[in-house]
């Protein structure tokens, strides 16, 4: 079992792929399994919880300050600056405007430590973004949303937030009781087979994430294209620039922190706005997780080019 799990965290990339197809052309597992993705999200944060363990995950603690400053970057400067150019310029109703803006006030998506990890980075930078982001998402909205209260209603979101939190909050908590129980000395054989678990939860969640994308593909290819590669240029296209602006400052958290900002829990507004702001949107939902799932095989050769010409 362990040598089949090692067998899919080695073959990581291809899995996701494989996803990303399952969901484009296999609507009906798609729909059948869009209704549990709030478990699955869950199972995966579990699984990421579990393999970083509390003390590795803590041990950035000394770094709090840098992750704040990455967050409040990632948070609270991108939004409220592609706010304002979207205002200048005229465009801040439409709806690409407003799913930019909504895709970077959101936190970390729960797969960046597994996506980072994919590519041979330490996951941990990205999990403490992630909890970190998540946490102080209540306020770092604020300022977004009482600029822009066309956005939607910021209590519908703050109340989406608060429920997200607390379901992080007891998952982690469970992962690293149960780590502390169970395996409080993890081997690298152990370690890589629950890397392959995690693969196999990614690549399955795609397909329900997928669910509305493979309609609309067949309904209005043309617009599946446009919005498509506005997802590739914003999702992609920020990864790129917070890298070239990182690396030289933040050595090796310069990858976690350009996952990071690529790829958001943008789903959690669609789940906390009204239907009339976020229908426009879900196609973008759908088109945003090729780039996202296909993060791992697009960046790696930039960061570890990256990576060797700095001897890290």
């Amino acid at each position: 079992m362990l040598s089949a799990l090692a067998f899919a965290a080695r073959r990581g990339r291809a899995g996701l792929v494989l996803g990303l197809l399952a969901g484009l052309l296999l609507p009906g597992l798609a729909a059948a399994l869009q209704p549990w993705l709030p478990q699955m999200v869950a199972g995966l944060l579990f699984l990421n919880a579990y393999r970083i363990g509390l003390r590795k995950a803590a041990g950035g603690l000394a770094d709090g300050i840098g992750t704040l400053k990455a967050v409040a970057l990632l948070q609270v400067a991108l939004p409220l600056l592609a706010l304002g150019l979207a205002a200048l310029i005229g465009v801040a109703q439409t709806p690409a405007a407003v799913a930019l803006i909504l895709m970077l006030s959101a936190p970390s998506v729960t797969g960046s430590p597994n996506i980072t990890a994919l590519m041979g980075h330490a996951p941990e930078p990205a999990f403490r973004l992630l909890i970190t982001g998540t946490a102080l998402m209540p306020l770092t909205v604020l300022p977004v949303f009482l600029l822009a209260p066309s956005l939607g209603d910021l209590g519908e979101v703050l109340r989406a937030a608060g429920r997200l939190i607390g379901a992080i909050g007891l998952t982690v908590a469970a992962a690293f009781l149960l780590r502390r129980l169970t395996l409080p000395q993890m081997h690298e054989d152990q370690a890589k087979a629950i890397d392959g678990l995690t693969v196999i939860a990614l690549a399955v969640i795609v397909v329900g994430l997928m669910a509305a994308l493979g309609p609309a593909l067949r309904m209005d290819p043309l617009l599946v294209l446009q919005w498509l590669g506005f997802a590739l240029a914003a999702n992609l296209g920020l990864q790129v620039l917070v890298f070239a602006v990182l690396r030289r400052r933040a050595g090796s958290g310069a990858v976690p922190v350009s996952v990071v900002a690529g790829n958001r829990n943008f789903a959690l507004f669609l789940i906390a706005l009204p239907a009339a702001t976020t229908d426009p949107l879900l196609i973008f939902l759908g088109c945003y997780q090729i780039p996202m799932y296909l993060t791992a095989i697009l960046m790696k050769p930039l960061y570890n080019r990256a990576a060797l010409r700095t001897g890290r």
